[in-house]
């Protein structure tokens, strides 16, 4: 049934979609709203998060449910990891590490046919440690 409502694309689906790849920040519904109603001005956010749901169950974009906070939104399906900070919550694109360190000890796990894996690497932002260390000087 999912496909069929993704078959119709929407002019408010197609927006929430072009919204959410222009940006890396890794929005939340709340804030993808927000990009969303600047160009849909009665859109409500009810309809974003069934869009967004949508989206992720025919792997249009991905779902990003980090450390137990809001679920943040993801436009690219490439391989890579993610950071979050730990102070502010923001999350960014990994993409330079080389090799896959996870999938590779995985592709032998007896019994087990794996589908994918998450990787979660936390520490403080560049913005965060630097009004870290102002507070400190203070």
């Amino acid at each position: 049934m999912a496909e069929e409502k993704l078959q119709r694309n929407t002019r408010q689906r197609q927006v929430i979609l072009e919204e959410l790849c222009k940006v890396t920040s890794h929005p939340t519904a709340a804030e993808l709203f927000a990009l969303v109603q600047m160009r849909l001005p009665r859109i409500s956010l009810g309809t974003v998060y069934r869009n967004l749901e949508l989206l992720v169950q025919n792997d249009i974009i991905r779902k990003l449910e980090l450390g137990g906070r809001e679920a943040r939104y993801d436009g690219n399906l490439n391989r890579h990891y993610h950071i979050r900070c730990m102070e502010c919550g923001r999350v960014a694109d990994l993409h330079d590490i080389s090799d896959d360190p996870v999938a590779a000890k995985l592709e032998n796990v007896e019994g087990w046919e794996i589908m994918g894996h998450r990787l979660e690497f936390i520490g403080i932002c560049p913005q965060c440690r630097g009004e870290k260390a102002e507070k400190e000087i203070k």
